[in-house]
């Protein structure tokens, strides 16, 4: 085996110098040499220590560097292995014949000088870049980028991917800030449209994206408010900047819904309503629509779309909204409007922790009466279950206390049994009709 010819045409080494070099005694001596000199820019300066040699390993040192090792520790100074490769048959020194052996060697010490003016010219052009837009003039931007230099997310991306999304972050909110000067922008976005317009992509803006979240940090500065920790909080925190997200992707399920406008959507509802078939409502249709109810109509609210489906199936009339397991910003939506036009709410669902967490906080948000979620229906269906011989669904998780019966959280933990809304469908599908 022979080595090929070396960059700086020093002639490769001979098969008998490379064999003796890559004898496994001196292994250790390599690897503890290259990262030596990797963290001196590559020069050998200082020393490295060998411990627990055998006696292969003292024997190929003491060949290689002509003086005797006895011991199982050693100590070699690295000057001195330059100086011996040099006048050997090797003919080169240390750093030359460790690029030889392979692999190539890193200057690591380069590499973070290089890395540090790196980061130093991404945010000296981020600077530039915000100083001429209209976000110069605005206070909260210098502290956007200030904290998103200390944050350090961007400065770990690569070179590329740092500048363009810092480029791109500073370019949509000048776009969602502009100055007085600006050209006119339309009074709302699409967030597609916004993400279209500074990246090239509909998709760039996306939620979860580095640069969706550089640019609700810049609103939340600009607007005064926390940075959101959910998704609803975060789709709030976009219609802040008058950007709007996606709207036609999430729904909640109604059925019976009928109110008394004349607009083309309330009559749909009406007529849907009329021929028990329910409906999906996007956040799109709902802002859109008018929803003028009758007067203190009362809105049967549930957890599972089963409900809902069996009160179409038995022609139920009483109106009812699904909140499909959990009340998203769609489903608050849709119950803001008709509490807004005067409804009241009765609300059933899970007889499990989770299911009594969302019930409070519907409770609460609402003032909604418990629909046959006290402690009797919870010990009732219980007692039903076993005497059906239902298989029983075990409770677990944490204990949650529901706000409007201090008896029912102790009385499940007591019981150990979780009912899901299924287990009262009778009872439920009666008071609907």
């Amino acid at each position: 085996m022979t080595s090929p010819r070396a960059l700086d045409g020093t002639p490769p080494l001979d098969g008998e110098t490379l064999a003796f070099l890559t004898r496994p005694g001196l292994t250790r001596l390599w690897a503890a040499a290259r990262t030596r000199l990797e963290r001196n820019g590559l020069q050998p300066t200082g020393t490295i220590k060998l411990q627990h040699m055998d006696a292969h390993e003292r024997e190929a040192l003491s060949l290689l560097l002509a003086k005797p090792f006895t011991t199982s520790t050693a100590t070699i100074h690295l000057p001195d292995l330059d100086t011996r490769l040099r006048a050997s048959a090797v003919g080169r020194g240390l750093a030359e014949t460790l690029a030889e052996l392979g692999p190539a060697l890193t200057d690591r010490r380069a590499a973070r000088d290089a890395a540090a003016a790196q980061r130093t010219g991404l945010w000296s052009a981020a600077e530039a870049t915000l100083a001429a837009t209209p976000l110069a003039a605005q206070p909260w931007a210098a502290r956007w980028l200030e904290e998103t230099r200390r944050a350090g997310t961007v400065a770990r991306q690569d070179g590329s991917t740092a500048a363009t999304v810092l480029t791109q972050a500073i370019q949509t909110l000048a776009m969602l800030f502009p100055g007085p000067a600006a050209e006119p922008t339309p009074a709302v976005w699409s967030r597609g449209e916004l993400a279209t317009r500074t990246t090239g992509s509909a998709h760039g803006l996306d939620d979860g994206t580095l640069l969706s979240r550089l640019v609700l940090r810049g609103i939340a500065l600009a607007s005064g408010t926390d940075f959101p920790v959910d998704a609803p909080g975060r789709r709030a925190l976009w219609r802040l900047a008058s950007v709007t997200p996606d709207e036609v992707s999430s729904t909640v399920l109604t059925y019976g819904l009928r109110p008394t406008g004349a607009t083309w959507g309330e009559r749909t509802l009406r007529e849907r309503a009329d021929h028990n078939l329910e409906t999906h409502l996007t956040l799109r249709e709902l802002r859109a629509l008018h929803l003028e109810m009758p007067s203190r109509a009362r809105i049967h609210v549930c957890e599972n779309p089963r409900v809902v489906e069996a009160a179409a199936d038995a022609g139920c009339t009483g109106p009812l909204v699904c909140t499909s397991g959990s009340a998203t910003t769609v489903v608050l939506t849709l119950l803001d409007a008709l509490a807004a036009a005067g409804c009241a709410f009765a609300y059933h669902g899970d007889f499990d922790w989770p299911g009594i967490a969302l019930a409070n906080r519907v409770l609460e948000r609402y003032g909604a009466q418990a629909w046959r979620m006290r402690t009797g229906d919870y010990e009732y269906l219980a007692t039903r279950t076993q005497v059906h011989g239902t298989p029983q669904l075990l409770l677990t998780g944490p204990r949650v206390e529901a706000v409007w019966d201090a008896e029912l959280a102790p009385a499940m933990e007591a019981l150990g049994v979780a009912l899901h809304e299924e287990a009262a469908l009778d009872l439920l599908l009666e008071d609907l009709s």
